[in-house]
Parts: structure tokens; sequence; C-alpha cells
């Protein structure tokens, strides 16, 4: 027999089997010699010793790794390097990071007409640096000994970059975007209408880009998440939207007013004021026919509701007190200049004005035009006395000006004659020009009051009515020349008010120059 190692080879019995002379049959055994036996012995003790020496440089390494107080070799953070930092150094050390980083805003593009920028401030960028640090800081600490071994290997040979988590206000960032919608060059243009005159103006949008804002926001995650928002723009998600169907019975219900009476009430007493209604002037039949003819732009005819009850007819009983008033003289012989100042007191008289509201005398008036029945008269024009349309009215002006004063309202704006006027002395009155020179006072008191104005006999007077409060000062006009020269006259004018017979405060109200006729 042959055998790859040398054998030992024993007979063990030699027998002829019986009956056959002819057969013989041989039983061999095969054992392995002492000393192979030997050497594997030896090898498994000395793997033994090699993996209990491991164990023990391994066990060490992990006990090394868990207590060391700094994070393990390898370790970044946003690519910045906190290897065998502190918890604190490191936090210190990616805060100044982000701090500079976070103070460049983020630019915002649509196309090459529209660019924008949007701070991080706005919209509440915030990183959650202490967890980032905190997990980087627990690598290799974790309990696991081969877990945490192989970690920190792996991290010392391949590295390992940790990204910290964000926050921002989606809120904040969406009205941004919706308000950039607005701005776009090729942004989207609703229908609108406004009122012109007696018009209702209509006008028809047009189809454009809004800003997506769902994709725009998860656009700008992802470039403040690695922060790459810093050397890119950022370009603005759109869609292109269509305007909202114009609803002309919505316009209608928005625009249309019913006209609403004047009334008053007592304990407390307030007046309140009378409004004129807007309905359409065309059924809603014609105007849904004009807008749906209409190309850009369409144009509804309206028509003013008046009330039953304006505020200027509440009566007397509202406005129980007289408050003050005033008169001036003038020549019944000249009719044309007559004729001026009763067209201008018919307009202020029986003028309710409100708390906190404000008269303006040209609005009230209005234009002095032959079409308004003004007449030609002596006007101040140019340092002269000349005829112009409408002279005279300014002694209703003058007039009404002392009689505000007296009342202890507030005076808004005044302007003085060139010359002073015959009917009062210098610094005493009130010259207004349509277009360009007003005069102006406020209701300063707590109640309404009312303006009665008359033109009679010679004799134009001004009274306002109102509700006593209760402090009235008794108030006296000083108005005094100040200088006089060949050319000139200059006044300075003060409102005095006196309660029991005291002087409480002496208000000043215009210095006025004149020149000399």
């Amino acid at each position: 027999m042959i055998v790859e190692e040398e054998k030992k080879v024993e007979v063990i019995d030699v027998e002829k089997p019986a009956g056959n002379a002819e057969k013989s049959e041989f039983k061999v055994s095969c054992e392995q010699p002492k000393t192979s036996k030997s050497i594997a012995k030896y090898f498994a003790i000395f793997i033994a010793i090699l993996f209990i020496i491991f164990l023990i440089i391994f066990g060490a390494f992990s006990l090394y790794a868990y207590n060391n107080e700094k994070i393990a070799k390898g370790i970044y953070i946003s690519g910045i390097d906190v290897s065998n930092l502190s918890r604190q150094e490191a936090l210190e050390k990616l805060q100044k990071y982000y701090n500079e980083k976070l103070s460049t805003d983020l630019v915002v593009v649509h196309g090459e007409d529209y660019k924008n920028y949007i701070k991080t401030s706005e919209i509440d960028v915030t990183f959650d640096l202490k967890s980032a640090v905190n997990y980087a800081y627990s690598i290799g600490k974790n309990g696991n000994i081969f877990e945490d071994d192989l970690a920190v290997f792996d991290a010392m040979i391949n590295g390992k970059n940790i990204t910290p988590t964000f926050t921002l206000d989606d809120e904040s960032l969406t009205t941004l975007l919706s308000n950039m919608s607005k701005e776009l060059p090729d942004t989207i243009v609703e229908s609108s209408y406004y009122i012109e005159d007696s018009n209702l103006i209509i006008t028809k949008g047009s189809s454009g880009n809004v800003v997506d804002t769902e994709k725009t926001i998860a656009s700008i995650k992802l470039k403040v998440e690695d922060l790459s928002y810093i050397n890119e723009e950022i370009e603005l998600s759109t869609k292109l939207e269509n305007p909202s169907q114009i609803d002309l019975q919505a316009i209608y219900d928005e625009v249309h007013k019913e006209p609403v009476d004047a009334y008053y009430t007592n304990n407390p007493f307030v007046v309140h004021p009378s409004e004129n209604g807007v309905d359409f002037k065309v059924s809603m039949e014609e105007a849904q026919s004009l807008l749906d003819s209409a190309e850009n732009e369409c144009t509804i005819p309206l028509k003013t509701l008046k009330p039953s009850v304006t505020t200027n007819m509440i009566g007397s009983e509202a406005f129980p007190d007289l408050l003050a008033t005033f008169s001036t003289n003038y020549a019944t012989s000249n009719t044309n200049r007559t004729t001026n100042l009763r067209l201008a007191a018919n307009k202020i008289n029986g003028y309710v004005l409100l708390p906190g509201e404000t008269f303006s005398y040209n609005k009230v008036v209005g234009k002095r035009s032959i079409e308004a029945g003004y007449k030609e008269a002596a006007v101040y024009e140019n340092g002269q006395v000349v005829q112009g349309i409408g002279g005279g009215i300014c002694q209703i002006s003058t007039t009404l000006f002392n009689c505000a004063l007296l009342a202890n309202l507030d005076i808004v704006e005044l302007h003085n004659h060139q010359f002073v006027p015959s009917y009062v002395k210098a610094g005493r009155d009130a010259t207004v020009v349509y277009g360009s020179k007003d005069f102006k006072f406020k209701n300063s008191r707590k109640y309404a009051i009312k303006i009665n104005c008359s033109v009679s006999g010679g004799v134009a007077t001004f009274k306002i009515f109102g509700v006593r409060e209760s402090t009235e000062y008794d108030i006296s006009i000083v108005a005094n020349v100040t200088s006089k020269t060949s050319t000139y006259i200059k006044s300075s004018t003060s409102r005095v008010r006196k309660l029991n017979g005291q002087t409480v405060n002496s208000e000043h109200i215009a210095n006025f120059t004149y020149k000399v006729h």
C-alpha cells in the first residue's frame, strides 16, 4: 500500500479461509505520527496568545477612547475639522464659522431681469450645532466595545463628516416669496377696478408667472443646508397662472351703496352725518355687455343716490349753543361784489363739521366761474387792484377766519392779502385763490359744529353753533402792526384764552406782511 506520509503497516492476522487455499485477507490500519499532533497543539496555543494580546490592546484602546474628553480623530462637521477638540471648543469653532457664513444674504433671481435678496435673519435660519457636536463627541463612546472601536478606526482611516440639521421659518419665507411674485417683470396681472369721477373703470388682467413657493422653498433649503447659497444664486421656481375671472356681481356688491340719512343722538350727544349712495347708471345686463365687449378696459357709468336728510339739514336743536359770531361790512351799491359774497356764503351756510374734520374753503365753495354765477369785481393781482371773476369772496373767508378763531378752532392753513383789506384791520384777514391758496381750519372740539352765514343789508355775518364743553374759554384776538414803512406793513396775530378773567395762554397765529397801496 502507498500513502502520502510514512505509515506503519502492521499485519494483524493471516488465515486461509476454509475450503479455499487460494484466497487470503489482510486487515490494515493507519495512524498519524506523534510529531504532527504536537505541531497543531503549539499552533493553537500561539493563536490563543495572539488573540488574548489583541483583546488586551483592543480593550485598552476602547477604554482610552471612551474616557477621552476629546472628539475622536478624523471627525468633521460641515467640513470643519473638530478632531481632538472638546465639545465646547468644537462648538465655539463652529459658531464662529456659521455666524460668518450666515451673514451673507441669499440671492434669488428670475431670468436676467429680476434679482432680490433674503437675509437669513428674516427667515430665522438656525443650525443645531450643539447636537452635531454631541454626536461627533459620542463616536467611540457608545458603550459597545467592538462597534466603538470600529467607528474610531473608520474615522481615523476614512474620515467622517457630520452635517448639522437646521430649521427656518417657512411662513416668513412664504410671505417673502409671495411678495416677490408681484415684483416679477412677467408676473400675472389680476383684474382690478377703481372709481373715477362718476365712472367705474374695470381693467382686465393678463396671464403671467408667479413664484412656485413649494418648489422654491425646497431649493432654498438644499442650498442653505450645505451653505452653497453663499457662492450660488438661487433661481426662483415659477409657474404660469391666469387671472381670476371677473365677477361683475361681486364688484357691484362692493360698489353699490344705499344712501344714509343724517341724524343725531343725545346722552352722549353725537351727530351721525349723512352719506351719499352709489349705483350703476345702467342695468346689470347692460354692464355685463359692456364688460364682455371691452378688450382691455371697461367703463360703467355710475349715479349718486342722495339721502333724504343731509347733515346740513339737521336742525338747530342738535346745535343748541352759540360758540362764536363775527361780522364784516360791505357796500351794497357794488351789486356784482354783493352777488359774489352771497354765492360763496350760500355754499357754506348750514355746513356741519364733525369732530376732527378739516374745513377747506376752496373745496366747499368750489371754483369761482361764470358758469357758477360769479361776477367780475375788484381783486388784488400782481400788486394791483383789477377786475376779476369772483371778486370779493375773500371777505367771506376773512369773516369765517375770525369766527373760527373766536370758536377756539385750530387754524390749519392761512394766507394774507397783498394789501390790508378795508373790512378788517391788519392781521385779521384770510385770502383765498382757487387752486393755490386755501383757508382751512379743524374742528378741534369734542362735538360737531354747524356754520351759519348770512349776507344782507351790507353785513356779512358768520355764526358757529355747537355744544358748550365743561371748560369754555373767553377768546380775544390780538392783532398788532409790528412795523410800517413806505413800502410794507408787518403785523402779528395772537389768540388769547382767558378763564374766569385770568389769562390761561396766548397762542401765536401768524405774522403777515402787506404792501402799501
